[in-house]
């Protein structure tokens, strides 16, 4: 014990062996002279002093009840201190110097200084004063960074009186450190003094700390976390005034340690995602930097990713159809954050993201780049999500990769544009893995490996997909629905029946396409892929080319000859099989005649199908080419009589002129 000057007594703190590691207010051991008392509430804090209330407000000025008269006025804002000058002096270095050289009132009646830099403002000078008349005053979480800032800036350290505020705030702060929830509390108050917490690397402390916590194993320490499951959380104006967040010790439900004896009978399972709603309380700064801190701690890439998700549906409205703050209490009051500060918040979010791929699933990207879009958001944020969609571009599905076209100049109803971007970084990626790959050189021997053939195939039929959805667009251009088509090689399609598809619908809404480029856009498909019933549908197709419906014929035809024979062939071997020397049992004589007898079966009425499909397919074959005879007939008879009455015109003037020309003759003669 240790009594000052003006009649404060120090309370002298020891930590416990257990402190450090537990984080909680119950490893205190306190020493105790006189008036210092250590609280283990949900709230960690500590009592100073040991005098009862010796100040009165009026107004906006604080009085002392010391029954003498003030000598000396402090102006913090609109707040007016009377104070007295020697409590003051042997407690603030800063003070001994201002009151040193007095600025006093006209009258000299008493001193008057002005303390408008002072961190915290009246409300930390009102502790302030009040620790310096040994008055009872209560640290926590909440206020003991401004008073530590405050301390600092009046020079309260130990050349002016033992036990002085900076030390008492330091150590109070080392005991906040251990502690979960009082570190986010001390944290978010940082926010007030930043400079000067900077300054006192406070700030970084409270980051490093609550980054380590975030990386270990909260069942081997048994930090002071919550199940992600629970649903007894704080409301969300307790939380952010931090006047009523839970302690640790409280929220685990009794499973912990408390003074290194564990309490509980059956350890909570705690999820991985504990920590995302506390932290989401943090302003955007001190936010990334804790991510930054947790990244390089070693935290797993797909954690980090969970958090800066959580963070972006909270705080990013247009990343929702109803508004993030929906879960907040009706009392709060909480402005929606501007388009730009989400435009700018969503690019932070966006860098912060690790570059592993699938830490994000896709379509919460591609939800990601609609955002972006609408809150115009940077050309390089757009271009890192794009790419970063492309890399996983075989896990989307097609509602995702529908972005709307928000472009002044909207010629297509979605963009066309960034889905071909977003396929070419697919495409490149696979190009060159599969060129990094010493087993898969030709796409024919890709066809007979599984080295990326899953995934091509997967986008290819998306792509389909995509292309059949916008083809009846009639803005989209051939070139670009050509060039999207064509991004994907044929070896990724085992059927061409999704890509047929798409053509027949963009040729159907866009009739005016010349021959050219219907022969072009129909080079996209494969006609020997094509299923039988797609195969049926393009022999009949009048919007096909005449030279690809003969390609279909022609492989249909090849198909059923192929069929046919290899049915034959299993017959004949069927009956070849059979010894006629050798007599089998009569048990199995039955059975296998039976079998036989269905097989033959089968194959005749799979013959009979095939005929019938092949004869109709024949028939309309002929039917396409007599009407285009007879139309050619029809044309060539046009257009011989129209070229033959012009003749037959000038054979009869011909003939005029000359029964003309001999009358002329006669008449002479």
């Amino acid at each position: 014990m240790q009594p000052n000057g003006n009649g404060l007594t120090a309370t002298i703190l020891e930590m416990g062996p257990g402190a450090r590691g537990s984080g909680l207010v119950g490893s205190y051991k306190g020493r105790n002279v006189v008036g210092g008392e250590l609280q283990t509430d949900n709230m960690a804090s500590m009592k100073l002093g040991s005098k009862s209330e010796a100040f009165h407000r009026q107004g906006q000025s604080w009085h002392c009840t010391s029954g003498l008269q003030s000598d000396v006025t402090i102006e913090i804002g609109e707040m007016a201190f009377h104070l007295h000058k020697f409590p003051l002096l042997s407690r603030s270095g800063l003070l001994e110097k201002l009151i040193g050289e007095p600025t006093t009132s006209s009258d000299g009646s008493a001193c008057f200084l002005q303390l408008s830099q002072l961190p915290g403002g009246a409300k930390a000078f009102e502790l302030v004063a009040k620790f310096c008349y040994g008055v009872k005053i209560e640290l926590t979480s909440m206020n003991v960074v401004s008073l530590r800032c405050a301390a600092e800036y009046l020079q309260m350290n130990e050349e002016y009186g033992e036990g002085n505020l900076i030390a008492q705030t330091e150590a109070f702060l080392n005991e906040v450190f251990g502690n979960w929830t009082d570190t986010i509390k001390a944290l978010e108050t940082c926010e007030e003094v930043l400079p000067h917490a900077e300054e006192l690397h406070i700030v970084s402390r409270c980051i490093n700390s609550l980054a380590m916590k975030a990386c270990a194993d909260p069942m081997l320490f048994s930090w002071p976390v919550t199940s992600g499951n629970e649903t007894a959380r704080t409301s969300g104006a307790a939380r952010t005034s931090g006047a009523a967040r839970t302690s640790g010790a409280a929220r685990t439900s009794g499973a912990g340690f408390w003074n290194g004896i564990y309490t509980a009978t059956k350890p909570q399972q705690v999820s991985d995602d504990w920590w995302y709603e506390d932290v989401s309380f943090l302003s955007l700064p001190l936010y990334k930097r804790l991510i930054q801190a947790v990244e390089a701690g070693g935290m797993k890439a797909e954690n980090i990713a969970g958090a800066l998700v959580f963070y972006a549906k909270k705080y990013i409205p247009q990343m929702n159809r109803q508004s993030s703050f929906k879960n907040l209490s009706s009392g709060t009051t909480i402005s929606i954050p501007s388009e730009a500060d989400q435009g700018a918040l969503l690019e932070e979010i966006v860098e912060l993201i690790p570059n592993q791929k699938g830490v994000i699933h896709t379509r919460f990207l591609l939800r990601l780049l609609r955002t972006a879009m609408v809150l115009q958001a940077s050309q390089a944020c757009r271009d890192n999500l794009e790419r970063r969609i492309g890399l996983q571009l075989d896990q989307a599905a097609l509602e995702d990769v529908l972005v709307p076209n928000l472009g002044y100049s909207v010629e297509t109803l979605y963009d066309i544009d960034c889905f071909q971007r977003i396929l070419d970084h697919f495409m490149s990626v696979e190009q060159a893995s599969a060129a990094a790959s010493p087993c898969i050189v030709e796409e024919t021997q890709l066809m007979e490996g599984t080295h990326s053939l899953t995934s091509l195939t997967m986008v290819a039929n998306l792509v389909d997909a995509y292309l059949a959805d916008v083809a009846p667009d009639i803005n989209l251009k051939f070139p670009k629905f050509q060039a999207l088509a064509a991004a994907v090689p044929d070896y990724a399609r085992p059927l061409s029946d999704g890509i047929y598809r798409a053509i027949d619908i963009y040729l159907k809404a866009h009739p005016w396409l010349i021959d050219s480029e219907r022969e072009q856009i129909c080079r996209l498909m494969n006609c020997q892929k094509l299923s039988l019933e797609a195969s049926t549908h393009a022999a009949q197709n009048e919007r096909l080319p005449l030279r690809v419906i003969v390609q279909v014929l022609f492989f249909e035809q090849l198909r059923l000859r192929t069929s046919i024979s290899s049915w034959f062939f299993v017959s004949d071997n069927l009956d070849s099989s059979q010894n006629p020397n050798q007599a089998p049992p009569a048990s199995k004589n039955a059975g296998c005649s039976h079998e036989r007898g269905s097989g033959v079966d089968d194959v005749r009425e799979r013959v009979c199908e095939l005929e019938k499909e092949c004869q109709s397919m024949r028939e309309e074959f002929q039917k396409l080419v007599k009407t285009k005879r007879i139309w050619n007939i029809f044309w060539r008879r046009k257009s011989h009589q129209s070229n033959s009455k012009p003749q037959k015109q000038s054979n009869v003037k011909a003939k005029q002129q000359c029964a003309d020309g001999h009358q002329q003759c006669g008449n002479g003669e």
